[in-house]
């Protein structure tokens, strides 16, 4: 079985807590802090590997972890860190995050390996919060936690040419025949339900052909499994389009490709713009003088500079001239594939880049809160006097105390610190 997407949760490793502890020696009544660092978490790696050529893999298993840093320990010992995770993909693989359908990454051309969550750093010890009026700091940092996301993987073909055009013209046979690829045939009116990838040699070169799934009209809606079909076409750097000339089951040909051609625009107006030859397929089928439906679209296409090629996937007939434009046409293109570019950062979920809220409410009171100032008080004591004055330096530190000031507080005023109240003085 054939699967191009995925959705899986992955996360990366949280950091080791920060650890509290003082020395403590026959002969050093009044040791110091020398609590140790916790170790860093696993990084969440994904990884190209080309022996895979599926997501099969990726519906036995669902989440994907990077191990945890280990605390730190007393004497200024440091944490273990976590080991990372690395996820195999096969080459061309898009990452997305699920609920936005943001590209993270896309693995692919020289990104071949990626850390996509970076684990979390280790917290600090309580040796390092030691000062000449905090000389045994009872608290120690928290080790960042990891990041956790839902993921949509993508598996886009990497291909140089691709076969597009309605189910049952013949692109699986023309496949076949240019190429070593054997996909399985046969005479129905459905589809392929696989892109089928083969290699196309001539005199020493050679280039990759897909046979992308048969399109049906309403695809670029998702009509049938239309955006299935399209994902593979993205990358192509040339398209095939496969009509059955003879016109075997009733249809008109010339319709036939204007259809098709209007859900590639719709799905992405770029592609049209793509090189483009018409393979005028099963001219075995047709008298030995050219038929109209053949000279119609000769007539409206070549004039475009879409060359119409004449050709018989069941005889081999003008499969070797194809083939040979089709080389000259991609020596004249660059050889970069296409890449996705990154639309989702991240960072933004990492450590002092949490997001923090300062405002001034309605009642004239003052707020400030968020995940930044949340961890913060995660490891401040402010019942204790020391503990209070490193939350004063912190809010001074961030910049936090400015802000306010900018925002119209003046003495007197209350300030809500994620639910705990204080009056500011100056």
């Amino acid at each position: 079985m054939f699967t191009d997407t995925a959705r899986i949760i992955i996360k990366s490793g949280k950091g080791g807590d920060g650890h509290v502890s003082f020395r403590r020696e026959k002969f050093v009544p009044n040791g110091g802090p020398d609590g140790g660092d916790g170790g860093k978490g696993g990084d969440l790696i994904f990884e190209v590997d080309n022996g895979m050529n599926t997501l099969n893999d990726f519906h036995v298993a669902h989440k994907f972890a990077a191990q945890n840093g280990e605390e730190g320990g007393g004497k200024r010992c440091h944490g273990k860190n976590g080991k990372d995770l690395i996820v195999k993909v096969p080459y061309g693989t898009i990452v997305k995050e699920a609920s936005t359908g943001k590209i993270i990454t896309d693995m692919s051309g020289d990104n071949l390996r990626e850390v996509v969550l970076p684990g979390g750093k280790g917290g600090l010890g309580n040796m390092h919060f030691a000062t000449s009026t905090m000389q045994a700091p009872r608290f120690s940092q928290p080790g960042q936690p990891g990041i956790e996301l839902e993921v949509l993987l993508e598996l886009k073909s990497i291909a140089d040419v691709g076969l597009v055009g309605f189910p049952n013209v013949g692109k699986s046979s023309l496949i076949t025949m240019a190429s070593n690829a054997r996909p399985q045939i046969a005479n129905y009116h459905f589809t392929t339900l696989s892109p089928h990838l083969g290699v196309v040699g001539r005199d020493g070169e050679s280039f990759i052909m897909a046979d992308i799934p048969g399109l049906i009209e309403g695809a670029s809606d998702g009509l049938g499994l239309g955006h299935d079909f399209l994902r593979h076409i993205e990358r192509c750097r040339v398209l095939v389009h496969v009509v059955d000339a003879a016109g075997s089951e009733g249809r008109d040909p010339l319709n036939d490709i204007e259809i098709i051609n209007g859900e590639l625009k719709k799905y992405d107006p770029e592609l049209l713009e793509r090189p483009t030859i018409i393979a005028a397929n099963k001219t075995d089928l047709l008298p030995e003088e050219e038929n109209e439906a053949l000279i119609a679209i000769k007539e409206k296409y070549e004039p475009l500079g879409i060359r119409v090629f004449p050709i018989s996937a069941a005889t081999g007939e003008g499969i070797p001239q194809l083939i040979n434009e089709l080389l000259r046409i991609l020596s004249e293109l660059p050889k970069d594939d296409r890449r996705f570019e990154k639309e989702y950062d991240v960072t933004s979920h990492i450590g002092d880049e949490l997001p923090m809220e300062i405002t001034k409410e309605s009642d004239g009171t003052f707020f400030v809160g968020g995940p930044r100032i949340k961890r913060m008080l995660g490891y401040t004591k402010l019942e204790s006097e020391k503990g209070f004055a490193f939350f004063q330096k912190y809010m001074k530190e961030q910049k936090i105390i400015d802000r306010l000031l900018e925002l119209g507080m003046k003495e007197g005023d209350t300030v809500s610190v994620e639910g705990l109240e204080f009056e500011y003085r100056e």
